[in-house]
């Protein structure tokens, strides 16, 4: 089945590195224009601001899921399609993923993590089986995908769940997946 919506993850800060915000805004344009909606954070600043309003003005459907406790801190996105305001950050991560048909991680800080995490979890758990994609911008999450690596040689990770982890540079890398599927 094709992937109709996406969940991106990133974070509520643009980081250093200008290619962080030239990748969201690409990868926005190109998921609009393809018709895949955008299931994010909800908030208008950073990475997640960047991705929201690309995919808006490309065209594109966005749905924000934000915690009540991060409406003032993240600053609720006002002009995007829909707008979900639940009551906490684990409601938060379990709406997103019901909303989506796989995710996309992009640079981001320890919520990023957090949810890369449990989204990786929850795959391990058979809870969803839903394709994660890390967008490895500027080799940002090579580190971290170094670790991943380490854990599946030591024996930590299943192999299911491992093989719905694709590692991407770019976003015409993840296009280029998507419309393969």
């Amino acid at each position: 089945m094709p992937i109709q919506s996406i969940a991106v993850f990133c974070g509520s800060k643009f980081g250093r590195n200008e290619l962080f915000k030239q990748h969201t805004e690409q990868l926005g344009k190109m998921l609009a224009t393809r018709g895949i909606s955008v299931v994010y954070g909800g908030g208008n600043v950073g990475l997640m601001g960047v991705i929201a309003d690309n995919v808006m003005e490309a065209g594109g459907k966005v749905i924000g899921v934000i915690p009540q406790v991060l409406v003032e801190w993240e600053r609720q996105h006002e002009t995007i399609t829909e707008l979900l305001v639940v009551p906490d950050m684990h409601v938060r991560k379990r709406k997103m993923y019901e909303l989506c048909d796989a995710a996309v991680i992009l640079p981001g800080g320890f919520g990023t993590l957090d949810e890369l995490f449990e989204m990786l979890t929850w795959n391990q758990l058979s809870i969803h089986d839903k394709t994660i994609f890390i967008l490895n911008t500027g080799n940002f999450y090579s580190h971290l995908i170094a670790h991943v690596e380490q854990m599946h040689r030591e024996g930590f990770l299943y192999e299911e769940a491992y093989k719905r982890l694709v590692i991407i540079d770019t976003p015409d890398a993840l296009v280029a997946h998507l419309e393969n599927d």
